[in-house]
């Protein structure tokens, strides 16, 4: 249940809620309403609205967190995966990215990217936007609209970039201040800015240690790539020789705190996961972009062996599928197949991924605060899931065994509603 602010009111002791094991969210159990009469239910609780009441084989999970998605490049979805990450950039991304000074360009794509996200069951997202200030803020208006929760990032590239996509330092500051003024002016509780610089190759030091500033000023997140690919980790230290390695970049510009998330990580040296535990900055999995771009297999056990916090993203496009649960199963994939080559080594469990799809992607985020479980007192964004062909099973699924044949086998088609802030919002498109 839900308060008139979307947060939820429903304690363990009223046997609505199942805790996974300890570092796990919680699932709502069907059978827990059964057998109830709904409007004495509701009326207990202090809802006004008529309660929902979960049939067999339903489910009401937390909402899914995309800690990394770069909402322009959904155009190239599919495409380019015939090369690595710097090639892919220069031949198909960049060119993309550029068009987005177009205005109408850029709302017509972005009303779309949100509606498919929501529809997928991302009920909070960590987005890339371009340079272009205003066509981010009309990502951050659809958002508004759809009613999603994100984080926007208008991009930050002064440096080694086309000459068509590219800013100056200062323009790069200034703009990025007025994005963030101009964002919370639209005065949605749901919408947040995040400082983005794209990563060590598109900024310099200087840039970077300006919008760190700006950051811990104005206490915004910060989002930011790093080690996702051998030739990426070459350049950066052809660029930056007085430091030891690709954390230290960061951290010499001020960048790594405990509200910024590194995407990918596929590479970490045992020195920066020190450094990243310390600063208690993330990391963002993504293994479909990581397969697609042949970027290489992130070994995600490590990184939270190492006290890392770990969330997952999709990255569109560099993975083809705006999709979390499709994230989830590539996750799955990519700890099995670094088991292969290491002895006595634990692959993560549907479970544990199912913890980076939620709980884990609202740590990341450093809003695990207010959303990520249904925790008493966090606002409520959640999915209603229906699990695939229950009809097909003879015996009835404990709710470990629906979460598991969900993840494994559901699509967006059993996610029959999402809810953000309490609100319901897939039925609006």
């Amino acid at each position: 249940m839900r308060d008139a602010l979307g947060r939820s009111s429903v304690a363990n002791r009223h046997n609505f809620l199942i805790s996974l094991p300890d570092t796990l969210p919680q699932i709502v159990l069907a059978e827990a309403l059964r057998g109830r009469d709904a409007v004495s239910l509701g009326s207990s609780f202090g809802v006004a609205s008529s309660p929902v009441v979960l049939r067999p084989g339903q489910m009401l999970l937390p909402g899914f967190v995309d800690a990394h998605v770069h909402a322009p490049q959904f155009p190239n979805a599919g495409l380019g995966y015939d090369k690595t990450l710097l090639d892919w950039l220069q031949t198909y991304t960049f060119p993309l990215e550029a068009r987005y000074v177009d205005q109408d360009f850029a709302a017509r794509v972005y009303e779309a990217v949100v509606r498919r996200c929501l529809s997928a069951g991302t009920t909070l997202a960590c987005y890339f936007a371009t340079i272009h200030p205003e066509s981010s803020l009309q990502l951050a208006r659809s958002v508004v609209r759809a009613g999603q929760r994100a984080l926007i990032g208008k991009v930050n590239m002064n440096v080694n970039n086309p000459a068509d996509y590219n800013e100056t330092t200062e323009q790069s500051v200034n703009d990025t201040i007025s994005f963030v003024d101009r964002l919370q002016q639209l005065q949605s509780p749901l919408v947040q800015a995040v400082v983005t610089p794209r990563f060590a190759i598109s900024c310099d030091m200087d840039l970077m240690k300006k919008l760190a500033d700006l950051a811990r000023s104005r206490n915004l997140h910060i989002q930011t790539h790093i080690s996702e690919n051998m030739g990426e980790i070459e350049a950066v230290r052809g660029l930056y020789q007085q430091c030891a390695n690709y954390a230290e970049v960061y951290d010499r510009a001020g960048l790594l705190t405990s509200k910024t998330v590194l995407a990918h990580g596929v590479h970490l040296l045992e020195d920066e996961l020190r450094v990243l535990a310390e600063r208690g900055t993330s990391v963002a999995h993504c293994p479909t972009s990581n397969t697609c771009l042949r970027s290489g297999l992130c070994d995600v056990r490590r990184l939270l062996d190492a006290g890392v916090t770990v969330g997952l993203g999709t990255d569109v496009s560099g993975g083809p599928s705006p999709s979390i649960l499709d994230a989830i199963r590539a996750a799955l994939d990519t700890s099995i197949h670094v088991s292969f080559s290491k002895k006595n080594y634990k692959p993560l469990n549907y479970q544990e991924v199912f913890y980076l799809a939620t709980m884990g992607g609202a740590k990341a985020l450093a809003m695990d605060n207010i959303v990520g479980n249904f925790a008493v007192g966090k606002e409520f964004d959640a999915l209603l899931v229906s699990v695939p062909d229950p009809d097909l099973h003879i015996e009835t699924l404990d709710s470990l065994q629906q979460l598991q044949k969900f993840l494994y086998c559901g699509s967006e088609r059993n996610i029959k509603e999402v809810y953000v802030q309490g609100r319901s919002v897939k039925k609006a498109f």
